[in-house]
């Protein structure tokens, strides 16, 4: 790890001197490196390319230290030198071209910018391209290349993510979102800049320790006991002293990448050993919890069976792991095949994706009562396509729904109605973050028995406000959710529940 930033002088860093240069970018996208969807530079511009000073007041998942870091130098006096910002939703592995075109981009107005005093970046975390493993710790190192050893370079970044070795030697210090859904992406982004504002007024020197946990798991917030495991690490950076940050670092069981696991981030004031000993001893805590965490899931049989049996509704059932937000393409047909089976009505789906059948829709226009063939063309084990006579019942170009302070693009999209269900179709594809994905296209979702939508965990913040019950279902086979099974030709085998004691 770098030494802590070098003070240039107490005058240049004092509060409202436009002297104090601070440069901040952003270069996200979270890679399924098991999803045959490629990313390239047109995946990053359907869902957010902004250039230098373009960045929108709304920030998306990755970007918030942009947007905050407007609101922060605006109240220091600083300056904020915005480089490129870029996000792809997630997907497979990304173009070695794309890649390198759009950290180069950076990179390039970095070095425009200099001499800066810190470089804040929104990163994702769990990025893979073709030639690269670690892209975040490529850009990182190229970062601190350019700026020199003592000059603060920090990030913030999503938990579901790869804390590697390179990455972590050349930033000073990383802020991880704490909450899964990732509702505080803002509120972590403040934390982010409160650190670095500090740093550079000389009133604390920020510190990073790591503790491997030796597993991998799925650690939603919306239960027990990662609930209760987030509260006490904010109860803890409130009254431990010397202690800035704790975040965990759920990583990501569908990247198949040699540092792939868990692990506990601890940022102290210039106290290492203290930042490491409470990191394990967290780390140990969480561990001891391994395989309690994710909420119980239900085979598409059984989801139907509840939706059908409840006595009102909406009741809302999750396709967890045809999860866009995991790399999934979100086109998986199999339950709602199961609810066509058994006669289901009053359901509403969002969202399937499949491009194609958006641009028949088009085509074909509002009112227009068509053959559609959709869903079910991305892979193996997501289903068999749909084929129904369907009638379209609107149309819209751009659709996005909300996400926490942000928007999330879904792209064109069609609103098609056969046999008393209604189906949104997509064709940027985008996890179900909000009920606002239903009344985007002129669907009261509140107004259904039986809400089918495809997201992990995501969707529990917005979605619990209107559902009379929730199920989570485990259907099909479109994500790689067991690594004790999955085929992975990187990833450490010596964590849990790959092996069952990795302590040994």
């Amino acid at each position: 790890m770098v030494s802590a930033p070098r003070l240039a002088s107490a005058l240049a860093l004092s509060s409202g001197n436009p002297a104090v240069r601070i440069f901040t970018a952003a270069l996200a996208t979270e890679t399924n490196t098991f999803s045959p969807i490629a990313i390239d530079r047109q995946a990053f511009e359907a869902s957010l390319y902004a250039r230098p000073g373009e960045h929108p007041a709304t920030p998306t998942l990755c970007t918030a230290p942009i947007t905050v870091g407007r609101t922060v130098c605006a109240r220091e006096g600083w300056t904020l030198i915005e480089g490129s910002a870029s996000w792809a939703d997630p997907a497979g592995l990304v173009a070695k071209a794309t890649y390198e075109e759009l950290r180069d981009e950076i990179l390039g107005q970095l070095r425009q910018a200099l001499p800066v005093d810190a470089v804040v970046m929104g990163l994702h975390g769990a990025m893979v391209a073709q030639g690269y493993d670690d892209p975040e710790g490529d850009l990182l190192t190229r970062i601190r290349d350019i700026v020199g050893p003592d000059i603060l370079v920090c990030a913030e970044l999503d938990p579901h993510s790869h804390l590697t070795a390179k990455r972590a030697a050349a930033a000073n210090f990383f802020v991880y979102f704490k909450e899964f859904p990732h509702t505080d992406f803002v509120d972590r982004a403040y934390d982010l800049w409160d650190i670095a504002v500090r740093t550079l007024k000389g009133e604390v020197k920020p510190v990073m320790s790591i503790f491997d946990c030796r597993m991998i798991d799925v650690f939603p917030t919306s239960k027990q006991p990662m609930r209760g495991f987030v509260d006490q690490l904010m109860a803890l950076e409130a009254s431990e002293p010397d202690v800035l940050s704790l975040s965990v670092v759920h990583g990501f069981m569908a990247g198949d990448v040699p540092e792939m696991g868990t692990k506990l981030v601890a940022v102290t004031n210039d106290r290492a050993a203290k930042g490491a000993a409470l990191a394990e001893r967290l780390g140990r805590e969480l561990y001891a919890m391994r395989g309690t965490f994710m909420v119980s899931q239900v085979d598409e049989r059984t989801a139907v069976d509840v939706a059908l049996a409840a006595t009102k509704g909406p009741v809302v059932i999750a396709d967890v792991w045809d999860n866009p937000g995991g790399g999934t393409a979100g086109d998986a047909t199999v339950i709602l095949a199961e609810l066509i089976a058994r006669g289901a009505t009053d359901v509403a789906v969002g969202t399937i994706w499949d491009p194609i059948a958006v641009q028949i829709c088009f085509a074909a226009g509002v009112g227009a009562q068509i053959p559609l063939r959709f869903g079910a063309k991305s892979a193996p084990d997501t289903g068999n396509p749909i084929d129904k006579i369907v009638t379209i019942k609107a149309l819209k170009k751009n659709a996005e729904m909300k996400f926490g302070a942000s928007f999330a693009p879904f792209g064109d999209a069609a609103w098609i109605y056969f046999d008393g269900i209604d189906v949104i179709l997509n064709s940027t594809r985008a996890q179900s973050f909000d009920p606002s994905l239903f009344s985007a296209l002129g669907i009261d979702p509140t107004s259904r028995k039986v809400l089918l939508i495809k997201s992990t965990n995501h969707f529990y913040d917005s979605f619990s406000k209107i559902a009379s019950e929730i199920v989570y279902c485990s259907a099909g086979k479109p994500y790689p959710n067991r690594p004790a099974e999955t085929n992975y030709r990187k990833a450490r085998k010596d964590i849990w529940p790959m092996v069952e004691n990795p302590w040994f």
